[in-house]
């Protein structure tokens, strides 16, 4: 066989990610569809197997990673709970998706994956030890530690969106009040201010104080969840991804203070906040990476 390459799927609410790529992480072709509505486990089986066979016409393809919006388990095979995705609960999917393709599968967080994305090809490049925060509609995180992703002793490690900011805060659905998620989501900004990020970030732009006020209160404590992090995990860089870094001039330097505050310089040592550099291919991205490592078809790095 001639070039090898292996299929990153970025499975979500309301899309399918799909891409082919080689072990430098070069993208050869992608596709994007539309998640079945509902999203009966069947169905959304059914579109990923078309869209992969589109994909692996000239039969280059190896292995398939998938990320899937929730947790795993230790072995990558059952996705245990995906938020997103109603009745998804212990599915399979590795099983289902080797029995049709002929192709081992393996399947991860998709905030682990968007991780492994960052680090493999994005701002995670030259880093051994990192923290990725995803801000979306929840927080989602990843821990990569002397270059290998941390998931725990049975797969859920990492939920670093659930990690209390304050113990009188609004209810998480994880049964948490006040986490990080419930501070810097978009759904807690919608629910703080009535808007949605994408206009406050307009607004600052257009230099609205009132904006301007949020967004530093906002960075504030995302520095304030940071520094937990931190504390417990000393890495070399945290990366900030998700839609709401689109914002991140305004958010970053108050971040960056309150970290700054808070951290004892020994703990904070030569740290980089960065904002992301893959965008919403970041998931696509780490699941192929996934692949290449779980079966052994690329040194983990």
């Amino acid at each position: 066989m001639g070039l090898e390459e292996v299929i990153g799927i970025d499975l979500g609410g309301t899309a399918i990610k799909l891409g082919r790529f080689d072990r430098q992480g070069n993208c050869s072709q992608s596709i994007t569809i539309p998640t079945p509505q509902p999203p009966d486990p069947q169905a959304v089986l059914a579109v990923m197997l078309e869209a992969i066979a589109q994909l692996d016409i000239e039969q280059t393809v190896v292995a398939i990673g998938v990320g899937t919006p929730g947790p795993a388990d230790a072995t990558g095979r059952i996705a245990i709970y995906a938020i997103n995705l109603k009745g998804w609960i212990n599915i399979p999917l590795a099983d289902w998706l080797e029995a049709k393709t002929g192709k081992p599968t393996v399947v991860g967080n998709d905030a682990n994956c968007a991780g492994l994305g960052e680090h493999w090809i994005g701002a995670g490049q030259p880093f051994k030890n990192l923290v990725v925060l995803t801000l979306g509609t929840g927080v989602g995180g990843a821990v990569i530690l002397d270059g290998k992703l941390f998931v725990g002793r049975a797969g859920t490690a990492g939920e670093l969106g659930l990690i209390t900011l304050n113990p009188d805060g609004a209810e998480c659905n994880s049964g948490n009040h006040g986490s990080l998620e419930q501070h810097v989501s978009v759904r807690a900004i919608r629910r703080r201010t009535g808007l949605e990020a994408e206009e406050l970030g307009r607004r600052a732009e257009r230099g609205d104080e009132e904006a301007i006020a949020f967004w530093q209160s906002y960075g504030r404590d995302l520095g304030i969840g940071i520094t937990s992090l931190i504390y417990v995990l000393t890495p070399e860089a945290v990366i900030i991804g998700g839609g709401v870094c689109q914002s991140y001039e305004f958010f970053f330097p108050a971040a960056w203070a309150e970290i700054e505050r808070r951290v004892v310089g020994y703990s904070r040592l030569d740290v980089k906040l960065l904002q992301a550099e893959l965008g919403n291919q970041a998931g696509m991205v780490g699941a192929a990476k996934l692949a290449w490592v779980k079966f052994s078809l690329l040194e983990d790095v």
